[in-house]
């Protein structure tokens, strides 16, 4: 499936001017008519991990090598990552209504027993003391992370964004952790979800985003009664209506939240038809009120390609558990990028490649954007997306 013309403006200014005249007004007129859901960027998988310290690491690969095989990844500071060309960031939550919930993580009595050497303390400044969410990988076992509490590390991207106001939009992929975690049968395990605890969590984001911002279900869904109408008309002129994924000259400079876990879109969107009133896009199922973005975490480019023709916004993975990493293997990779998912996310950006291998993730050309291979018209002009003096 490819879009026919309709851009054919844009390459014809750029190719008559000089480079430096040209890049400004043909950019300025693309993003004009350049929607969210026409371009293809790169994200990262657990954007916060940090790794393992070297006891805890020594510790897992004595007890559970498989584990640490999949665990053996770790990631730059957030702000360095955007730096480096990354626009989709994924963070893992967990509910903490009263604090210290995951203030003592099972794991460092287990390094003492076994007489290991002490590891540097996992939360030096008692963060994980306070009320509010918490972002780590796996409660007990896997708890480092380059910022410790969802609104530090939304106050991260914020800040970065604020200092690089002509970005493309930045996708922030929530994902919610609760029910089966390694939690011993004496302690508590994760904290639920419920319908509060959600209006928690959009409160937290409502704490470090403006709504000017931010592009929200409300914005999107606009004057139609659902989500999966409003992404359907993206683009088309309907008389009287407004709605659908907004064009780029809207959107640069903003973040968007995408909800990771299916099972709880039904406690996320209760009281909130559609998504109103909402601030995270959720993983639900085609046709749904709500529905407006998916994962296909397991590219195939026919699911994929059905669900683009329909407007949705794709995020699907190129690597997992660093099996790809450790043997240079792109097929993945090169099947993520080619079925026009717009989000292409990887443990191994351009900027941090594998240790094993140099394996890494990228777009042609170092490319922080380009114009998507299925659903981007013609005419649209790679060089033109992400201009450099943002990166």
């Amino acid at each position: 499936m490819r879009i026919t013309k309709l851009l054919p403006s844009v390459s014809v200014v750029l190719m008559s001017l000089p480079y430096g005249v040209a890049q400004q007004p043909a950019a300025a007129q693309q993003d004009q008519l350049l929607h969210v859901n026409q371009i293809q960027i790169i994200g990262t998988h657990n954007s916060y991990h940090t790794g393992l310290a070297p006891s805890e690491r020594k510790l897992i690969e004595q007890q559970n090598p498989k584990a640490l095989r999949a665990l053996d990844y770790a990631h730059p500071p957030l702000a360095d990552q955007l730096s480096s060309g990354v626009r989709q960031l994924e963070i893992d939550v967990y509910a903490d209504s009263k604090g210290g919930r995951y203030a003592h993580p099972l794991i460092v009595d287990k390094v003492a027993a076994a007489g290991l050497p002490t590891d540097p303390d996992v939360d030096p400044k008692h963060e994980m003391d306070k009320p509010g969410f918490k972002v780590m990988h796996v409660m007990n076992y896997d708890q480092r992370s380059s910022c410790h509490t969802f609104v530090a590390c939304l106050a991260i991207v914020r800040r970065w964004s604020s200092q690089h106001p002509a970005h493309l939009p930045i996708f922030i992929l929530v994902e919610t952790k609760q029910g089966r975690e390694a939690a011993p049968a004496s302690s508590a395990g994760p904290e639920p979800f419920t319908s509060a605890i959600f209006d928690a969590l959009d409160a937290e984001i409502h704490s470090v985003f403006k709504e000017s911002e931010m592009i929200t279900p409300d914005k999107v869904r606009g004057s139609y009664d659902t989500l999966a109408e409003a992404i359907s008309a993206t683009g088309k002129s309907m008389a009287g209506k407004t709605g659908g994924w907004p064009t780029l000259a809207l959107a640069r400079g903003k973040v968007i939240f995408l909800m990771d876990q299916k099972p709880v879109t039904p406690v996320y969107t209760a009281g909130h038809p559609a998504l109103s009133g909402r601030l995270i896009f959720t993983n639900g199922a085609p046709g749904a009120p709500d529905a407006a973005s998916f994962e296909e975490n397991e590219p195939s480019k026919e699911a994929i390609e059905a669900l683009l023709r329909q407007g949705y916004l794709i995020r699907t993975r190129t690597d997992d558990g660093t099996e790809e990493a450790r043997t240079n293997d792109h097929r993945r990779a090169d099947l993520a990028l080619s079925s026009g998912a717009q989000i292409a996310s990887t443990d191994y950006p351009s900027a941090a490649p594998s240790k094993w291998t140099g394996f890494f993730v990228g777009l042609p050309h170092g490319l922080v954007a380009r114009c998507n291979p299925v659903t981007a018209p013609a005419g649209c002009v790679d060089a033109l997306l992400e201009p450099s003096s943002t990166k």
